[in-house]
């Protein structure tokens, strides 16, 4: 079953992203559960696949475009001239064709990665690559204490499939001041991400005018895709690594982890976070 996205609604043929399975309770009842659903998706340029995720297959034209800015592939939406979404037996494919412009530079960055050795990390096959440095960020944006604590619980009660699996990440977009929060979920915190950059794209909303909100620890790639979405301020429930917090110091994020209830920590620029 396949479908273009553009031009199209949803795509016929694709798994759910939750089916039901049985399941014995500690009593030895048998008893049905709710489960989140990850396959193989396959992102592929021009006919040439760039990368494998193991993702929920839902909202997969975000993924298709998050993935390609956050990682550089392309710097707007407008240059994927066309994407079709495939499903098959082995899993998807998302099938995107660029502008000429854009697949001759992504063909110049596919021939210099190849080479005798390779990290191995995503992809990824250089150790430079790896440590990319992030764009700087024109920071604007200020939260004050207590909007952190909001953006959190906005967060988890947008998070329905998480709610009835409890096995997906999130990403949420906070505006100050807005009664909704955009939110993509993932069994892959990477994904989540990925999508949450490819609603904002598709929607035109300036990464600048909110924070990105995480269910996650922060790793050095989440700081690199917040950074290419633009937003100054990266929020999360879980604790960063001392390579991301690096990394949001050079490129000009807040970043804010351990954000439970009232309570936070602020690693680097705190001048971005108010009082109440």
């Amino acid at each position: 079953m396949h479908g273009s996205y553009f031009g199209q609604g949803e795509i016929a043929g694709l798994p759910p992203s939750s089916t039901e399975m049985p399941r014995l309770t500690r009593d030895r009842k048998l008893e049905q559960r709710i489960i989140a659903e990850e396959c193989p998706v396959a992102l592929v340029y021009d006919g040439s696949t760039v990368a494998v995720v193991m993702a929920t297959p839902s909202d997969l034209a975000d993924l298709a475009i998050g993935f390609s800015l956050t990682e550089g592939i392309v710097q707007s939406p407008a240059e994927i001239e066309d994407l079709e979404i495939v499903s098959s037996l082995d899993g998807i494919e998302l099938r995107m064709w660029l502008t000429p412009a854009s697949g001759r530079q992504l063909k110049t960055r596919q021939r210099r990665l190849t080479g005798p050795t390779g990290c191995g990390l995503c992809g990824i096959e250089s150790l430079s690559e790896a440590i990319r440095p992030a764009p700087k960020l024109k920071r604007g944006l200020f939260l004050a204490s207590n909007q952190i604590e909001i953006a959190v619980e906005a967060l988890s009660n947008a998070q329905g499939l998480n709610r009835t699996t409890r096995a997906t990440h999130a990403a949420g977009f906070y505006i100050p001041d807005e009664k909704h929060t955009l939110v993509r979920e993932d069994v892959g915190r990477h994904n989540a991400l990925d999508k949450l950059a490819g609603a904002l794209a598709t929607r035109n909303v300036a990464g600048s005018s909110g924070a990105v909100i995480l269910t996650s620890r922060v790793s050095v790639e989440m700081v690199q895709k917040t950074a290419a979405i633009g937003a100054c301020i990266l929020v999360a429930i879980s604790a960063p690594t001392a390579l991301a917090v690096r990394t949001a110091e050079s490129c000009g994020i807040t970043l804010v982890g351990i954000a439970r209830g009232s309570a936070f920590e602020i690693f680097s620029h705190p001048d971005s976070i108010g009082g109440d």
